[in-house]
């Protein structure tokens, strides 16, 4: 009988210890980031959206729970007629994503700050348009991270990057060769300084996967590619058969913080 009561007291401490280790290997839960690229003509415009995202939108958002939001300006800007402004904005999960928006629109201070901006004249638009990029982010990297750089502001280099697959299957191959191919641990690294890895699940170009790295600046971006390129894992991971083919289009814009941004 006592023998009995030891190997089911046992049998039980067993199974709690094993059910606690299952639940500390449960799957982080992935985040959704809105990307809200805003598009301008003039400097003047720009000078607006900017006016608005300080003042209005990142203190309302901040408001209401929602923190680490980048606003980058597009370093183009200067001698391209579309300039742009990229503001990144994270969410615990689509419904985040849907109730955020009904709380900032109906907040009375973003409406009183924003009047000017989200009440323009027809004739005087202080933007041309804007489109918001839906994205999950990674197995692999299933939250976004704060780069950790050091280096003044205004130097460093955003380096947003956006993938699109010919075909959904090929697209999902390359979302693979980043999460079980290794190729998020290779950026890790080798110190790329990631913002996030993503799938775009609602945009204008799809299938796309998107992804931000990060570096102190310009100089540092080009060292960090080039060691990259010479890696070992990377030429293993880039030459095998069943990653070929996997991306059609790929567009690099670098961009740099605003004083304002989180980042």
């Amino acid at each position: 009988m006592r023998k009995s009561v030891i190997i089911l007291t046992l049998l039980l401490f067993y199974n709690i210890m094993n059910a606690q280790t299952q639940g500390s290997k449960q799957t982080p839960v992935r985040q959704f980031y809105e990307l809200r690229v805003y598009h301008a003509a003039t400097d003047q415009q720009l000078a607006s959206i900017n006016q608005f995202l300080e003042s209005a939108l990142l203190p309302t958002l901040h408001k209401h729970g929602a923190d680490r939001i980048g606003v980058f300006k597009w370093t183009a800007n200067d001698t391209v007629a579309d300039k742009r402004i990229y503001v990144l904005i994270p969410h615990r999960n689509i419904e985040d994503f849907v109730s955020l928006k009904n709380e900032v629109e109906n907040d009375p201070r973003f409406t009183e700050k924003g009047k000017e901006f989200l009440g323009a004249a027809y004739d005087k638009a202080p933007y041309v348009r804007f489109e918001t990029i839906l994205l999950k982010a990674f197995e692999e990297m299933p939250t976004m991270a704060m780069p950790q750089l050091t280096g003044p502001k205004d130097q460093r280099i955003y380096e947003l990057r956006s993938y699109e697959g010919p075909t959904d299957l090929l697209f999902k191959n390359k979302v693979k060769m980043f999460n079980q191919g290794g190729e998020v641990r290779l950026f890790k690294r080798l110190g790329f300084n990631a913002v996030f890895y993503a799938e775009v699940l609602a945009g204008s170009r799809m299938p796309n996967l998107m992804y931000m790295t990060t570096f102190e600046n310009r100089a540092a971006r080009e060292e960090h590619w080039k060691t990259f390129g010479n890696d070992p894992t990377w030429k293993l991971l880039s030459g095998l058969p069943e990653y070929q083919h996997n991306v059609s289009k790929a567009d690099i814009l670098f961009l740099t913080p605003t004083d304002y941004s989180d980042f």
